[in-house]
């Protein structure tokens, strides 16, 4: 394999004889000089994959040639501009179905305009009632945390799962525990993610057959996961699937899907109706008809001019190969958590601290980590985040969007965290908020890899790193 020239040789030397299986990901080298040229171009070094896939650009350049010689309309007619954005959407839909090998007898995908929407349409549309049990781990993104508010103005109970404050996992007999809470007479609703978009902790799809059989409906966020492993839809059966295709390969933004089994979707009962969703709708008989599925669920017009970007998108990433895919981030942050662990100050004071498990079981290429100083005091990482930008290199700052997971990790007492949020009221808002519970900013560096993410990345987030070391 070459050596990129923004590495030492004998670095990357050293790095290969410590990872001999690593010149097997070479195909995607090659994908990032076709696919990616701009980032070396610009001397960019993107770390930030959980937070957004990057286009390749034939992706783009497929999509606007499509544009240019098509003629399409408002897919809600019959007329021929109408039928080719509908056949477009509809291909795309198949191939969707087809990539996660999910059985179009059993599933059903609805196009939403990103992983969010998907998971607001099941909350909303769930039949929770007085009693019911929506059950959810602290390590959930905001999004899924959002639907405790439909169920609680329904009067069901909200029930969460907790994880370690170490490792950031769930103990099984906890997940025993509060699965055993299910309402045998009415309505359960489990939800969890299949990786943590926190700690890139991977949570064991095992769980879903498991609360399946006492009684509950299992919603998996998938946003975190399938950008580095494939979903096998034909070998786990959650009953809801929520992901965005831009966290898989940059575009199109505004499209995301719920892949849903079609039993799960005949519970759902939708709170309002709009143009698409709807079969016949009467303003004198006040009353309508829906729509069957999936086009129930698909609110007004569906972005038909971007949908068909994901088949492309999707062919690429089958191309590649998930194997590959998943051998070359797992060897990179396998290296890089090998590289921050051992960094000390002067004075033997670790430079890193590190959110969830430091070693490869069961993860994803996600790290959220904190730099130290020489007295064990977190450094500001909005100050990591500006020197990092300094070198180029962008990454993720915050909690992320999963306070569950990032209050455990830093410590933060529930009374602490309403103490704050009271004395913060009516001032400047959560910026105040934050800095109340840590003066240094309460939060945490996340690195992310992905699809065109390289050695020479890495390498240049441990030169970050040791620009923090004191000796």
């Amino acid at each position: 394999m070459e050596t990129n020239p923004k590495v030492p040789q004998e670095v990357f030397q050293a790095f290969l004889q410590r990872y001999p299986l690593y010149p097997r990901t070479a195909f995607l080298d090659e994908l990032r000089r076709r696919e990616f040229s701009r980032l070396d171009r610009s001397g960019a070094v993107y770390l930030d994959y959980t937070g957004s896939g990057l286009y390749p650009e034939t992706l783009v350049q497929r999509q606007a040639e499509w544009l240019q010689s098509s003629v399409l309309g408002n897919p809600h007619s019959e007329n021929p501009a109408s039928r080719a954005s509908t056949e477009g959407v509809e291909r795309c839909r198949s191939r969707i179905l087809e990539f996660f090998r999910a059985d179009p007898g059993e599933y059903a995908l609805v196009f939403t305009s990103n992983a969010s929407h998907a998971l607001k349409l099941v909350g909303e549309a769930y039949p929770f009632q007085a009693g019911d049990r929506f059950l959810l781990t602290f390590d959930n993104h905001n999004s899924v945390n959002g639907i405790r508010e439909f169920d609680r103005v329904r009067g069901a109970r909200t029930l969460y799962l907790p994880i370690g404050t170490q490792d950031l996992r769930v103990r099984e007999e906890d997940l025993e525990e509060h699965l055993a809470q299910a309402r045998h007479d009415g309505h359960n609703l489990f939800a969890f993610p299949a990786q943590s978009n926190f700690s890139g902790v991977r949570h064991p799809l095992e769980w879903i057959p498991r609360a399946q059989e006492l009684g509950w409906d299992v919603l998996l966020d998938a946003a975190a996961f399938v950008p580095t492993a494939l979903l096998d839809l034909s070998r786990w059966h959650p009953d809801f699937v929520c992901l965005s295709f831009y966290k898989m390969f940059g575009y199109p933004t505004g499209v995301g899907a719920l892949l849903a089994r079609r039993a799960a979707l005949g519970k759902l009962h939708r709170p309002w109706f709009a143009g698409g969703t709807i079969a016949l709708a009467s303003v004198q008989a006040d009353c309508h008809l829906p729509a069957s599925a999936p086009a129930c669920f698909e609110d007004g017009t569906l972005n038909f001019l971007s949908i068909p970007a994901v088949e492309s998108g999707l062919d690429l990433l089958e191309k590649v190969g998930y194997q590959t895919l998943g051998l070359r981030t797992g060897i990179l942050t396998s290296w890089l958590l090998e590289e921050l662990l051992p960094l000390r100050h002067a004075n033997g004071t670790p430079l890193v601290r590190f959110y969830g498990p430091t070693d490869m079981q069961d993860r994803g290429a996600t790290l959220a980590l904190n730099f130290q100083d020489p007295h064990g005091e977190q450094i500001d990482h909005l100050d990591v985040e500006r020197r990092a930008a300094a070198r180029r290199i962008s990454l993720r700052t915050g909690c992320f969007c999963n306070p569950g997971a990032g209050e455990l990790a830093l410590g933060i007492t529930a009374d602490r965290m309403q103490a704050c949020i009271d004395e913060s009221a009516g001032a400047a808002g959560c910026q105040d908020a934050r800095r109340c519970l840590d003066p240094r900013g309460a939060g945490a560096v996340r690195v992310s890899l992905g699809l065109a993410s390289d050695f020479a990345d890495v390498h240049a987030c441990l030169q970050l790193a040791r620009d923090f070391l004191e000796t």
